[in-house]
């Protein structure tokens, strides 16, 4: 019984794994500019300082999706990202925020 448990864990936690590492890699390598030029995230390593440090404002996905697509203050509205990588991003920062 405990290794079927185990197994179905690693199932379900294998998907979300992969959305967390596909919206890391929008963060690091995909939108340009890129995300930790201007933001800190200590998940991602990116120590900005020019936007909000994600680490202490905890933004949840909605937020995060709401300023990838239309900008705010200074950021500008990342149209290049096609609407899975904006969401998978904004999973990936609303759920790494805080987090290290």
């Amino acid at each position: 019984m405990r290794v079927f448990a185990s197994a179905v864990l690693i199932l379900l936690a294998t998907p979300a794994a992969a959305a967390d590492e596909a919206g890391k890699t929008v963060f690091l390598d995909q939108a340009e500019p890129r995300c930790g030029v201007c933001h800190t995230l200590a998940d991602a390593g990116t120590t900005g300082e020019v936007g909000p440090n994600l680490d202490l404002l905890k933004p949840d996905a909605g937020r995060v999706k709401a300023a990838v697509t239309n900008g705010i203050g200074v950021m500008p509205a990342f149209e290049d990202l096609s609407p899975d990588q904006i969401e998978a991003v904004a999973r990936y920062v609303s759920g790494a925020a805080g987090k290290k």
